[in-house]
């Protein structure tokens, strides 16, 4: 492992242990430090379609959730709004009555989020709770709810399905976890009848929603090296599905697609990185471990190009917009570069305070939350 991939490691690893005040790139070695940003003329016209104040994040990450024309934010202290994504404006804005610990997960009629000592939260459409259930542990991944369940995945690797009308527990999936894991909350995503769940160890699950029967099981990449550090090879972010695949990431691992009704690869290529990709009609975009952003060819995982102008800068998941690839960074910054070629052609601010969260495309806005809570749509003119 080199020495910047042990840093962020260690980094994400001391999370685990609930220490999150480490900084890995205070040191002054300019193979560790953060790359600076240099003057950029924008060949892009990006504005701000509109902001919107959610609150801090603290120790999460959470990323917006997108169900049909409306958008789900929370925050660490227990706020949860609906907005419309076209325009910001707010719906409604509820207090949960605890702290909230995951994204939250809707399919437009049930919103659910993780909360405090494992609890699970389910509310309506309006905002009215609809029910309270407790997991086996603290929920750091956002649930998927669709096919009549609310399906959590607590960091002890339990996978339960619970009924959205009733919070009844309906099924349970057990999973071993490695002894070390990143604290990075893999998530989960609804394809169709089935739900893919990212794993610790560089597994990936693909279960019946409705039932919790696996479908497949594969090793996206097996763990390799002599530590139990080396060895850590989790799924990173949330898989992606899309036009019969599923794509994923893993942490000192492999970057690859795979069918989605079997799990028989499509195409695996080495890769690390600690946040997901994205996919569109041509390519897989990915962020590794050292900041460069790369893309690989959708149809057999040939690399189209790659950028390293951003190093070090702790990326989070691309995401696919227009003529563009769009990322952030730990200060706040979104970074676009040519979907086509990788070279930078814009960039814009946000708050200051870093973009951990995957971004969401919403119709023609760019949805990104930071840290400190700035919700912010941009649109490309």
């Amino acid at each position: 492992m080199r020495v910047t991939e042990k840093l962020v490691a260690a980094s994400l690893l001391a999370l685990m242990a609930g220490c999150s005040s480490w900084n890995p790139f205070a040191s002054k070695d300019p193979k560790v430090e953060p790359a600076k940003l240099v003057e950029l003329k924008s060949s892009i016209a990006v504005r701000d379609a509109w902001k919107y104040s959610i609150g801090k994040a603290g120790v999460y990450a959470f990323t917006p959730a997108l169900a049909g024309n409306s958008l789900y934010v929370v925050n660490a202290d227990g706020a949860l709004a609906r907005l419309d994504a076209a325009s910001g404006r707010e719906t409604w804005r509820v207090k949960a009555g605890s702290d909230i610990t995951s994204s939250a997960g809707s399919d437009g009629s049930v919103v659910a989020v993780g909360a405090a000592k494992g609890a699970v939260l389910a509310f309506d459409a309006d905002g009215k709770q609809l029910w309270k259930a407790q997991a086996s542990s603290e929920v750091l991944t956002a649930p998927v709810v669709g096919q009549g369940v609310v399906v959590v995945r607590s960091v002890d690797n339990r996978i339960v399905g619970f009924d959205a009308k009733t919070g009844e527990r309906k099924w349970t999936v057990q999973r071993a976890t490695p002894a070390l894991t990143l604290r990075n909350a893999p998530g989960m995503v609804l394809g169709g009848a089935n739900v893919y769940v990212a794993q610790p160890g560089g597994k990936l699950l693909a279960l019946t929603a409705a039932t919790g029967v696996v479908r497949w099981e594969i090793v996206v990449s097996e763990p390799r090296g002599a530590t139990e550090l080396e060895r850590v090879s989790d799924i990173a972010g949330t898989p992606v599905v899309f036009e019969g695949e599923v794509c994923a990431v893993t942490y000192q691992g492999k970057a690859g697609c795979f069918d989605a009704a079997t799990g028989v690869p499509r195409w695996t290529k080495p890769f690390s990185s600690d946040v997901g990709v994205a996919v569109d009609q041509r390519f897989v975009f990915a962020a590794d471990a050292q900041g460069a952003v790369v893309a690989f060819s959708r149809e057999g995982g040939q690399s189209a190009w790659k950028n390293e102008a951003l190093a070090r800068r702790r990326l989070s998941t691309p995401a696919s917009f227009g003529r563009s690839v769009a990322v952030g960074d730990y200060q706040g910054y979104i970074h676009f570069l040519s979907r086509e070629d990788g070279a930078l052609i814009g960039r814009v601010s946000t708050d200051g305070s870093p973009i951990v969260s995957a971004p969401v495309v919403a119709g023609s806005n760019l949805i990104f939350q930071t840290q400190s809570g700035t919700v912010t749509a941009l649109a490309v003119e």
